[in-house]
């Protein structure tokens, strides 16, 4: 399977991270954004969204990260992050919805206002957008923080594509205020250790 990932990309980090726990293997191909690459009409021609990540798999070529995950855990059968039982798989879905709609565009626009504007596309920060984002940000933590202080793990009582598809946000150099949320914390120190999370780590900006 070939991935078109970005290492900026957090979308791209959790698809990584999701395939190196099933133990499938990707060719990895780096669409490098500050260049442009994801508007040329080559990768148009893969995704017209012209977004990271898209897997390849033969003649199949899947978009959205959340799709992705999907896909790779449904080639695994019997695993036990994305579960066959309706109801609990319901419930990572759930939590992978919640995290595509509310929780990475919030996070994603932050990072991009305050890191990647200035660093790489020579643009000034907007403090109206800022405080927008970081506002949106601590609302969605509330919800997660609170739903955390009565289980170890999102969607059940065990590791699922709902905690890793989360917890991308935080591989990102944008410092977010974990400690503020301290459940979020003790969750996230439960999968920072995983040497699939380890293996998988962007490198840090200069």
């Amino acid at each position: 399977m070939k991935l078109y990932y970005s290492p900026l990309s957090s979308n791209s980090f959790k698809v990584r991270v999701a395939a190196a726990l099933f133990d499938i293997p990707l060719d990895l191909q780096n669409v490098e954004l500050p260049k442009g690459e994801q508007r040329r009409p080559e990768y148009l021609a893969i995704n017209p969204m012209g977004k990271v990540p898209v897997l390849v798999d033969g003649d199949f070529v899947l978009p959205e990260s959340a799709a992705i995950m999907i896909y790779l855990a449904e080639s695994k059968p019997d695993n036990t992050l994305y579960p066959a039982e309706p109801q609990a798989r319901a419930e990572v879905n759930r939590w992978l919805f919640w995290a595509a709609n509310h929780w990475a565009p919030a996070i994603g626009a932050l990072a991009f206002e305050k890191i990647l504007k200035p660093r790489f596309f020579n643009g000034e920060p907007d403090p109206v957008q800022i405080k927008r984002q970081e506002d949106l940000t601590q609302g969605f933590a509330k919800v997660l923080n609170e739903h955390l202080a009565k289980r170890q793990w999102v969607a059940g009582d065990t590791l699922t594509l709902a905690d890793i598809a989360i917890a991308a946000a935080f591989a990102s150099p944008l410092q977010l205020p974990i400690q503020s949320w301290p459940y979020i914390a003790a969750w996230f120190a439960r999968i920072q250790p995983l040497p699939a999370w380890q293996a998988n780590l962007p490198p840090k900006m200069p």
